[in-house]
């Protein structure tokens, strides 16, 4: 079965949920973002996979003043596998204090759950080379 066109609407503002709260540092309300088991694999920046949001809320307030204050989420792309799997791959622009800016490629995995669709893994790649995959 297809994903619903209010499906697609939902997981798009999911995937656009994450910027906003990451930016006003809402962390007490990552639940409504994440799964509670969520892996969060930053391990092209060095910090390995994160389990759980209150992994990722630790380990950005330990970045502190080097986040980004601006995540901007764009090129969001969803589909579904033959055997369910939801998956979302997204472009992302950092903008940083000092005005340098940087961009990733999100690949997610989401999951319908009883409070709604919830990021259950996501992968951020960051792009520093042009035109290489």
């Amino acid at each position: 079965m297809g994903l619903s066109v209010e499906d697609r609407l939902a997981v798009h503002e999911l995937v656009a949920l994450h910027g906003h709260l990451m930016d006003s540092g809402e962390f007490e309300r990552m639940g409504e973002l994440f799964c509670a088991d969520v892996v969060y694999d930053v391990s092209a920046f060095g910090r390995g996979e994160l389990r759980g949001y209150e992994a990722i809320s630790e380990a950005s307030l330990a970045v502190g003043d080097a986040n980004p204050v601006g995540h901007h989420v764009t090129n969001v792309c969803v589909s579904e596998d033959p055997d369910g799997t939801v998956r979302v791959r997204s472009k992302a622009i950092g903008i940083y204090a000092d005005g340098r800016a940087g961009s990733v490629v999100y690949e997610d995995i989401v999951r319908l759950e009883a409070a709604g669709w919830r990021i259950a893994y996501r992968k951020v790649i960051p792009r520093r080379t042009p035109l290489r995959p």
